[in-house]
């Protein structure tokens, strides 16, 4: 799947090989065209790789909501497990913070929440063909996430189910007995559930990535791993310069995730991005209790979910610079909240830290860049990329081709915060 030749031309190069360059890539090169991915790491082996492996329809609140308003005095105290935050990386971006908490209005809620809910419902179909045609089915489970509260999350989870229900989206609210049958091996510690029925879940995100790149590469497509120096803009087009050598390109897309911003810099674009950290670890599961679908454990802020490596507990959000050294202790904090519930042994492999890319509304970016003919952006899916990237690179796809995209896409439109 590697190229070794030092130049290429391509229609379309795409750079990053996370799930939503793998996706653009694939989504172009199923409408003809040929393409070209580039990255410095191996398809879905970096923020791709470390998240919960759902495929939501459910993730269509944005993160900055007027429950965020609400929560915000306990997140101040930096203690919750839902959010730490660095304080000289807030007053460095105190511009981004204040127009993240601006966004979380009911008003603005309402319309973001509609614009993910049609990039999500493009993603899910693309993600149950794909994992089919690219080998993987085995690898996708049709059984929901669980939401669960300890303590009386019953109203809570009632508002998010008539949230949920406006949009057409089914969800099940279950008493203490009823999530014991769901998930009959873990220990009752939980009140109150909220199942997501139209939800799916994989055991390996980073190999599904992968799959969808060998997919594109049986297709005809090219993934080449090198490093990536900067785009220049040629009377033709585009050119790309690597470590190794350079392509040239009609068109080039710039999904690199949290490492986006700093390629369009020479451009002269200044990109709102920030970064929400995560980490996860890897338990040796129980063969005797096994955890059937992923539970995000509401009052810990964190989730469990069963993976091909073992059970993956995984952390709240750390808003800090994307290269800030790591800093374990939300992991560390919720681990023991996890055994309360899921019976699993000791570690297995490293810890794992990634940095999601978020802008100040919570949607991407995703469209042409305003000053620069045949550039593309997709990159800014925060938490739920892995859920989103199907539909982001197909909308892309679209567009180039001159095509409609498969959904509304205005408010994505990179337009919104660069000139």
């Amino acid at each position: 799947m590697s190229e070794d030749a030092s130049a290429q031309q391509a229609d379309v190069v795409v750079l990053g090989a996370g799930i939503v360059g793998v996706s653009a890539g694939l989504a172009a090169r199923q409408r003809g065209l040929s393409v070209v991915i580039v990255d410095r790491r191996e398809p879905g082996s970096q923020t791709s790789y470390g998240n919960a492996g759902i495929i939501s329809s459910g993730s269509i609140l944005p993160l900055n909501t007027p429950q965020l308003l609400k929560n915000l005095p306990k997140y101040l105290t930096n203690t919750h497990p839902a959010l730490r935050w660095n304080l000289s990386w807030a007053v460095a971006n105190a511009s981004w913070v204040i127009r993240f908490l601006a966004a979380a209005t009911p008003s603005q809620t309402k319309p973001r929440a509609a614009a993910l809910h049609g990039l999500i419902g493009t993603s899910l179909a693309l993600h149950r063909d794909w994992i089919v045609q690219a080998g993987a089915g085995h690898r996708i489970r049709e059984t929901g996430w669980l939401k669960a509260w300890r303590g009386d999350g019953l109203a809570t989870a009632k508002a998010e189910q008539a949230a949920l229900a406006e949009f057409g989206i089914k969800s099940e609210v279950l008493d203490r007995q009823a999530i014991s049958a769901l998930e009959p091996n873990i220990i009752p510690a939980y009140s109150t559930g909220l199942l997501h029925s139209q939800t799916a879940s994989v055991d390996s995100p980073g190999a599904v990535v992968k799959a969808y790149a060998q997919m594109l590469a049986a297709g005809g497509g090219t993934v080449r791993r090198s490093e990536i120096r900067r785009i220049e803009q040629q009377d033709d087009g585009w050119r790309v310069q690597l470590a190794d050598g350079e392509i040239a390109a009609r068109h080039v897309v710039v999904a690199l995730g949290p490492w986006s911003a700093e390629l369009l810099r020479p451009l002269g674009y200044r990109v709102p991005l920030a970064f929400e950290r995560g980490y996860h670890q890897h338990f040796e599961p129980n063969p005797a209790r096994k955890l059937l679908r992923p539970i995000h454990d509401a009052e810990g802020a964190f989730l469990m979910t069963p993976m091909e490596q073992g059970v993956r507990v995984t952390s709240g959000v750390e808003l800090t610079a994307r290269d800030a050294p790591s800093n374990y202790a939300q992991l560390e904090a919720v681990v023991p909240m996890a055994r309360s519930v899921v019976e699993f042994g000791e570690a297995v492999g490293e810890r794992w830290r990634g940095a999601r890319p978020t802008l100040p509304d919570s949607l991407p970016m995703i469209g042409p860049a305003p000053r620069h003919r045949g550039l593309w952006l997709a990159f800014g899916n925060q938490h739920i990329g892995f859920t989103t990237g199907p539909g982001t690179g197909a909308a892309v796809a679209a567009m180039i081709a001159g095509a409609a995209p498969p959904f509304e896409v205005k408010a994505f439109s990179p337009g919104r915060y660069i000139a």
